[in-house]
């Protein structure tokens, strides 16, 4: 009898050492096919941090196919990537008062919505309502540089007043600038 409890309570002790290992892989998001990734940058006292998560293109068609034109994208994979700044700022003369807020976008061949949404903490685009949405801005798409296998968001100073905020992936360049409001 004090062989099978033994027994017993080693298989119970290896199934809950193997629970929590599957459940600790699951929670470490770096080994997701899409990975998280972070870009920060400060320009005097403001701070930009935008979170995401790197899509690959792994062959496939992105703009138009993977990513279709005209429909609301997390702009991203996985969770909705978030935009922060710690100051109001102006983006192409429009206000986006300081905060965290998801960064969806609308994806076109001749130009791109970018939208601030103040519900930061999504899943995807499913749950998307542009009632929630703060501001939105247009830009157009152009050529990267350089082929970009995984998406990623670059943010670079334009002088000492400029920040700009570019979004590569495959053959695509998209950005827009942002200034800190005059104190």
């Amino acid at each position: 009898m004090v062989m099978k409890a033994t027994r017993f309570l080693l298989l119970i002790a290896v199934f809950c050492f193997g629970l929590s290992a599957v459940l600790s892989a699951q929670r470490d998001k770096s080994t997701r096919p899409s990975p998280p990734a972070q870009t920060n940058a400060t320009l005097g006292d403001l701070t930009i941090a935008i979170d995401y998560s790197q899509p690959s293109v792994k062959g496939r068609e992105i703009w138009g196919g993977l990513v279709p034109y005209g429909e609301v994208w997390r702009t991203g994979a996985n969770e909705a990537t978030t935009f922060e700044v710690n100051a109001d700022v102006q983006i192409q003369g429009k206000t986006l008062p300081a905060g965290k807020y998801s960064l969806f976008s609308i994806p076109g061949e001749e130009e791109w919505v970018f939208i601030f949404n103040k519900v930061p903490n999504q899943w995807g685009a499913f749950k998307y309502n542009p009632a929630d949405d703060v501001l939105r801005i247009t830009a157009k798409p152009g050529k990267a540089p350089v082929f970009t296998e995984k998406m990623s968001f670059e943010v670079a100073a334009k002088g000492d007043r400029m920040a700009w905020v570019n979004l590569i992936w495959a053959d695509l360049a998209i950005g827009f600038g942002i200034e800190p409001m005059a104190k």
